[in-house]
């Protein structure tokens, strides 16, 4: 008996359609679709959506707007407060290394977490959804590469102790 193979790509979406800008309603839904809940709060004229994923809030920062609220890329960011002021050295260095989509940067008191999404090209519905997921899986990478981090010897408990106080720091409100 002769095997086919599925010519269908979950890649693509049925209608063939792609995105050339997104609104804050088709990020909401790719949001949706990564397991996350989402809430859209208008400001200034522009909808800004707040979601969470392993229990820590993140937001969705537009970048560059085609037209009025559809916008050709947007940063996902997940603001944490470090107690204590300072990471382990080498925590930031060592993600960078083991991980390329998604980056963090210290600033202050405040690690970030942030990937970007661009639409350059034209993306297709199912696109947005995974790289929502794939947010979401960054996230709960970095929270365990916060927590598994080992320190050179000598600084270890120090170390141990700052990645903790990180993990359990509050999200930031933006």
């Amino acid at each position: 008996m002769a095997q086919t193979q599925d010519t269908q790509t979950p890649a693509q979406p049925a209608t063939g359609e792609l995105l050339f800008s997104v609104s804050p309603d088709q990020v909401g839904e790719a949001i949706k679709a990564a397991g996350c809940a989402v809430t859209a709060i208008e400001q200034d004229g522009v909808v800004r959506l707040h979601s969470a994923s392993h229990g820590v809030g993140f937001q969705v920062l537009w970048g560059n707007a085609l037209t009025q609220g559809h916008y050709v890329d947007f940063t996902l960011s997940c603001p944490l407060r470090v107690q204590g002021g300072t990471l382990p050295e080498g925590v930031l260095a060592d993600w960078h290394r083991a991980k390329r989509f998604a980056r963090v940067a210290q600033h202050g008191d405040f690690v970030v977490l942030e990937m970007d999404v661009l639409t350059a090209g034209g993306i297709s519905p199912n696109h947005l959804a995974v790289q929502a997921q794939l947010w979401t899986q960054m996230m709960g990478q970095f929270f365990l590469h916060l927590r598994n981090f080992k320190a050179p010897e000598a600084a270890e408990p120090a170390a141990a102790d700052a990645a903790q106080a990180a993990l359990q720091g509050e999200a930031a409100e933006a």
